[in-house]
C-alpha cells in the first residue's frame, strides 16, 4: 500500500524541482534580455567652485562631470535631453556604432539641429557588439569642457570579460577646466583669430587635485586593497590636450581601448588623446601606502603654448598604515612623467596595440583615400580690423583636410539634407587625395598655408571597403591629431613618420591582429593608415578631437549611401528631431 503513496510523492518532488527549473530557466531568459534604459538629462547652469574661485558652469542634472551610463551589450538607451541652459546643445555618444539611428549620433548641424534653450529632444540608440568604455559629451561649441561623462559596456548577462574578473573597477575621466566660461574662450579667439586662451587645471574626475590651489580637500581618493586586481578604465576628456597618464610605483597592464578588448600588454605610462579610452588592470601588489595617479599634457607642436600643469587623484591602499587615523597627512609617492614632447614614448605606446586574435581586415579595396590634415592661417580680410586678425603676422588660424576647412550649415542638418535631397547645403566633391601634391611635413611654400572653406563630404557605396592615410602637415606647426569617426570603428594598420610611402609603407601594414579604435592619434609629422568597411548609412562626421581644431575646420563628412533592404537602410528621422 505504500508504493503508490511514494510514487506520488516522487511525482511531486519531481514537479516541485521542475517548477524551479522554469522559474530558474525563465529568470535567466530575463536576465539574458536586452533592456531598455531610460535617463533624463537637464542641461543647466550650475555654480561650481574650483581653484578657488566659483563660476556658473553648464552640467547635466547639476553633476560636473555628469552622470555615469552603465549598460550591457545589447541594451537600448533613451534619454530625454531637456536645454534648460542659454546655448545651444546636443549630445555625442562618442564611439557607439548608432546602427541606422543616425539621428541620434549627435554633431550640431552635421547630423540635427541643435536643441534650443528651452527645447528637449529624445536620443535613442542600441548597442550592437560592442563592450568597455565610452563616454558622451556635449557636440556644440565647447560645452563638453564641462559637459560630458562616462557610458560603460558591460558584457551580456551570463558573458564575461576575457581578463581576469576585478575586485572593483573605477572610471577616471581625465578634463580640462578654466577660470572662464569656455564658450567666451573660444568666441574671443573666433573673433580675434588668435589662438584661444589655454585652461587653467586638468582635472580627474572633476577634481585638480593637490598639486593646485583651493584644491587638496577634495582631491579624488581611489581605494585598493592588497591583493587585489582592479579595473580603471580612463578617458581623456579634455578639451584640447592628449595627455600622459600614470600611477606610481604601478604597472598598467592594457585589456580595452576606445570599447574594443585588445591583447593584454603591460606599461608604465598611457598616452589618450581627447576622445580616447584605455582600460587597465593594476594589482595591489606595492606596500600599503597611498600613491599619486598623475596625467599632463602630451605637447607635440613645437612652441605652442600649452597648460603645463599636472593633476593628480590618490591611489590608497586600505590596508596603508594611516588608513586608521589620518591619511591625509601622509604624502603620496609622486610618478615620474614623460617629457611634454616625448614622442618616443607615445609611438611605443601606440605600436603596442593588438587586437586580442585575427581579425578580418579589408584586403581588397573600393576606396583609396588620401587625407592631409593640419593648420593653416588666413589672410587679414580686407574689411576685417587688425583687432581681428590677431593670428602670426596679422592673419587668422585656420585648419583643414586635404586643403578644405570645414564649414558648418546653420539652417538645417547635413544628415536632414542628405536624407531629403536638399540642394545647396553641402557639396560631395571633397577630394580623394590632395589637390597638390608637396613635402608635407618638410618646409611648406607659403603659398599652400590658407585653404579654401566649404561644407564637402565624400560619398561611400554602402559595403564598401574603405582604407584612408592620414597625413599630419608642418603647415605652421605639426602635431599630433587624434582624428575621429563618427559612425564606426576602424582597424589602425600602421603609423609612420614623415611623408607616407604608397610603395614602401605598405611593408608595415598589419593586416593580421591591428587594433580597432574610433579615435587614432595621428603622429606628428608623420601618418597613420586606418580601414573600414562602409556598413552604416547616414551622414558621418570625421575630425580632428581637439576642439580648437574643429572651430578652424579641421573635419569632413563621409555619406554611406543606403544598402539594400531594411537593415541596410537608415531609419526615418524621429518625430521630436530639432528644428533650425
Amino acid at each position: 500500500m505504500e508504493a503508490p503513496k511514494n510514487i506520488f510523492a516522487n511525482s511531486q518532488c519531481s514537479f516541485i524541482v521542475f517548477g524551479i527549473f522554469l522559474l530558474f530557466a525563465s529568470s535567466a531568459m530575463t536576465l539574458a534580455n536586452p533592456i531598455t534604459h531610460q535617463h533624463e538629462f537637464v542641461i543647466q547652469a550650475t555654480p561650481v567652485k574650483r581653484l578657488c574661485k566659483s563660476q556658473n558652469a553648464i552640467t547635466v542634472n547639476g553633476q560636473y562631470p555628469g552622470p555615469t551610463l552603465e549598460v550591457n551589450n545589447g541594451d537600448t538607451v533613451v534619454v530625454k535631453v531637456t536645454n534648460k541652459a542659454q546655448y545651444n546643445v546636443t549630445i555625442h555618444w562618442h564611439g557607439i556604432r548608432q546602427m541606422r539611428t543616425g539621428w541620434a549620433d549627435g554633431p550640431e548641424f552635421v547630423t540635427q539641429c541643435p536643441i534650443r534653450p528651452g527645447g528637449s529632444y529624445t536620443y535613442r540608440f542600441t548597442i550592437q557588439g560592442q563592450e568597455g568604455t565610452l563616454w558622451w559629451h556635449a557636440h556644440s561649441s565647447w560645452l563638453r569642457a564641462t559637459v560630458y561623462g562616462a557610458l560603460i559596456i558591460h558584457p551580456k548577462e551570463g558573458d564575461s570579460y576575457p581578463f581576469t574578473k576585478p575586485k572593483r573597477e573605477t572610471t577616471l575621466l581625465l578634463g580640462e577646466w578654466w577660470n572662464a566660461n569656455p564658450i567666451d574662450v573660444v568666441r574671443e579667439a573666433t573673433r580675434t583669430g588668435a589662438a584661444p586662451n589655454v585652461s587653467d587645471a586638468y582635472t580627474i574626475n572633476g577634481q585638480p587635485g593637490d598639486l593646485y590651489n583651493c584644491s587638496s580637500k577634495d582631491t579624488l581618493i581611489v581605494p585598493i586593497d592588497s591583493g587585489e586586481t582592479n579595473l580603471i578604465r580612463v578617458i581623456n576628456a579634455a578639451l584640447n590636450q592628449p595627455l600622459f597618464f600614470t600611477i606610481a610605483n604601478h604597472k598598467l597592464t592594457v585589456v580595452g581601448a576606445d570599447a574594443s578588448y585588445t591583447k593584454p600588454f603591460t606599461t608604465t605610462v598611457l598616452m589618450l588623446g581627447p576622445g580616447q579610452t584605455t582600460d587597465v588592470l593594476i594589482n595591489g601588489d606595492q606596500a600599503p601606502a597611498r600613491y599619486y595617479i598623475a596625467a599632463r599634457a602630451y605637447a607635440s607642436a613645437p612652441n605652442a603654448p600649452f597648460d603645463n600643469t599636472t593633476t593628480t587623484a590618490i591611489l590608497e591602499y586600505k590596508s596603508a598604515p594611516c588608513a586608521a587615523t589620518n591619511c591625509a597627512a601622509s604624502k603620496p609617492v609622486m610618478p615620474p612623467l614623460p617629457a611634454f614632447n616625448d614622442t618616443p614614448t607615445v609611438t611605443a605606446f601606440s605600436n603596442s596595440f593588438r587586437s586580442p586574435r585575427k581579425v578580418e581586415v579589408p584586403t581588397e579595396l573600393d576606396e583609396n583615400l588620401f587625407f592631409t590634415i593640419g593648420l593653416g592661417l588666413n589672410k587679414c580680410p580686407r574689411n576685417f580690423r587688425a583687432r581681428r586678425c590677431q593670428g602670426p603676422n596679422g592673419t587668422r588660424f585656420t585648419a583643414s583636410m586635404n586643403n578644405v576647412s570645414f564649414v558648418l550649415p546653420n539652417n538645417i542638418s547635413i544628415l536632414q539634407a542628405y536624407q531629403q535631397g536638399i540642394p545647396g547645403v553641402f557639396t560631395t566633391d571633397f577630394p580623394a587625395n590632395p589637390p597638390l601634391q608637396f613635402d608635407y611635413t618638410g618646409n611648406v611654400s607659403r603659398s599652400l598655408w590658407q585653404p579654401v572653406p566649404g561644407t564637402k563630404g565624400y560619398k561611400l557605396k554602402f559595403g564598401s571597403r574603405v582604407q584612408i592615410v592620414l597625413q599630419d602637415t608642418s603647415i605652421f606647426t605639426p602635431e599630433n591629431h587624434p582624428i575621429h569617426l563618427h559612425g564606426y570603428d576602424f582597424y589602425i594598420i600602421a603609423e609612420g613618420f614623415g611623408n607616407f610611402n604608397s610603395k614602401t609603407d605598405t611593408s608595415k601594414f598589419n593586416l593580421v591582429d591591428p587594433p580597432l579604435r574610433n579615435t587614432v592619434s595621428v603622429p606628428v609629422n608623420g601618418w597613420a593608415v586606418i580601414r573600414f568597411v562602409a556598413d552604416n548609412p547616414g551622414a558621418w562626421l570625421m575630425h580632428c578631437h581637439l576642439d580648437v581644431h574643429i572651430n578652424w575646420g579641421l573635419a569632413m563628412v563621409l555619406f554611406v549611401d543606403n544598402g539594400i533592404g531594411e537593415l541596410q537602410t537608415m531609419q526615418p528621422p524621429p518625430f521630436d528631431l530639432p528644428l533650425c
